[in-house]
């Protein structure tokens, strides 16, 4: 079992915590619909990304012609 050598104090340990600090977002706009997508993300509300399409949405495929 670990047992430390000396005591870690407060501003120590809280200086070695300063980097764990989250960062906020940066969300870019999407080149097709305009809504707010994750940079180098598919756009989750057009399924478009670097100005292609790569996800079909649900509501533009036909699944009566795929099915037969």
């Amino acid at each position: 079992m670990a047992v430390q050598q000396n005591r870690v104090t407060r501003s120590r340990r809280n200086q070695r915590r300063a980097h764990d600090a989250l960062v906020a977002a940066n969300p870019n706009e999407c080149s097709n619909c305009g809504e707010l997508k994750r940079p180098h993300h598919v756009c989750p509300s057009c399924g478009h990304y670097n100005d292609r399409e790569v996800v079909a949405q649900v509501g533009d495929v036909d699944l009566e012609d795929d099915a037969a």
